[in-house]
């Protein structure tokens, strides 16, 4: 099924973009767009101009402007689509800029500060009939993505439960999270916002929607605004459940790299199970029958086994035949909603139905 309609021309190779954001994250999405040959970046746009010159200078990108010259720049370099990469609360600004001059927006997570502002972001997109799509990229970690397979090949038969354990260790200092990513600091919400999120879709791709959840979230670090660790039950409509113990405050026991997979993960099923260790490692353990570890790809290039590669590229290909995304904007403000339900349901101290939340 396409989405191409009277209002969407599928655009020709190459695809012009410009990329609006030049903070920590944005390096990992500069260095993906050089690895797909159909794309050719022809700016990069940031609030702080000198950022701007020193990712384009990085990373060969033609042109640098500054926040107020954004209008100007997509009016003279009509690109194919732009890749929003700034805070949260410039979004909804951005995809108006955007969606008056019919331009395809890739933009990243969270949506927006706010319920009715993540609505307003969708909308806005949708009403001009431009193509959107967010930059979710967790569900297209490597390990994820085989988890799929052997879900939709019956590996596990029947899904019964996905758990994950994330512990970071980022979190604890005085001056947590200074170096990398200083906003999160002032995030009045952060743990569920800003990395639960990426679980809670994860779940959705894994398991399909829910029908629940159960909230109990924490704020270890009084440096900071928000919560920084919590836990998650949710009860899947097929019966499953999720249950997510995180925590951006303590630390994980034995690797080095806890942003590669961002924890440990277990699905259970009516056939065995199967594990994802903190090296990318998956391991199928069919009931009465050995343990083997699965022969799939991933590696330790860009970010958490290329994610970011992988989800441009996918933006890129349904660009070029008018296929749907995977992580359209209605079908991400329904994750959106599961982040609004843990947060209601933290408050209340309460189960709360999915749907209600927002």
């Amino acid at each position: 099924m396409t989405v191409a309609d009277a209002r969407y021309q599928i655009p020709q190779s190459p695809l012009r973009g410009v990329c609006i954001g030049a903070g920590y994250f944005s390096h990992y999405q500069y260095e993906a767009w050089q690895r797909i040959p159909e794309v050719r970046i022809v700016a990069a746009v940031n609030r702080s101009i000198d950022r701007a010159r020193e990712v384009a200078a990085k990373f060969g990108v033609p042109r640098a402007a500054g926040w107020n010259e954004l209008p100007a720049l997509l009016d003279a370099e009509k690109p194919d689509f732009i890749d929003i990469i700034t805070p949260p609360e410039t979004h909804l600004d951005v995809v108006r800029l955007a969606a008056e001059r019919g331009i395809a927006t890739i933009c990243q997570k969270p949506l927006a500060p706010t319920w009715p502002e993540a609505v307003a972001v969708v909308e806005t997109a949708k009403r001009a009939g431009v193509r959107f799509m967010v930059h979710e990229n967790w569900r297209w970690q490597p390990w994820y993505r085989e988890m799929k397979r052997q879900l939709d090949a019956g590996a596990l038969g029947e899904l019964f439960s996905i758990s994950v354990r994330m512990r970071m260790g980022d979190g604890w200092p005085a001056d947590a999270y200074l170096a990398r990513q200083p906003f999160f600091r002032a995030y009045p919400r952060l743990l569920v916002y800003e990395t639960g999120v990426h679980f809670l879709d994860t779940f959705r791709f894994l398991g399909g929607e829910f029908a629940s959840v159960y909230a109990r979230l924490q704020k270890r670090n009084a440096a900071i605004a928000g919560e920084d660790a919590g836990q998650i039950v949710g009860g899947f409509a097929s019966g499953a459940t999720a249950v997510l113990d995180a925590s951006r405050y303590n630390e994980p026991a034995s690797t080095a790299d806890p942003r590669y997979t961002f924890g440990t993960v277990r699905l259970d099923g009516s056939k065995g199970h199967l594990e994802l260790g903190t090296e990318g490692t998956l391991t199928l353990k069919p009931l009465g029958k050995p343990a083997r570890q699965l022969d799939y790809a991933h590696e330790r290039r860009g970010f958490a086994g290329d994610c970011v590669h992988a989800l441009q590229r996918h933006f890129v290909d349904r660009l070029l035949d008018g296929g749907e995304f995977e992580s359209t904007g209605d079908d991400y403000l329904k994750t959106v909603a599961l982040v609004e339900a843990c947060y209601r349901s933290n408050a209340e101290g309460a189960v709360v139905s999915v749907g209600s939340s927002a």
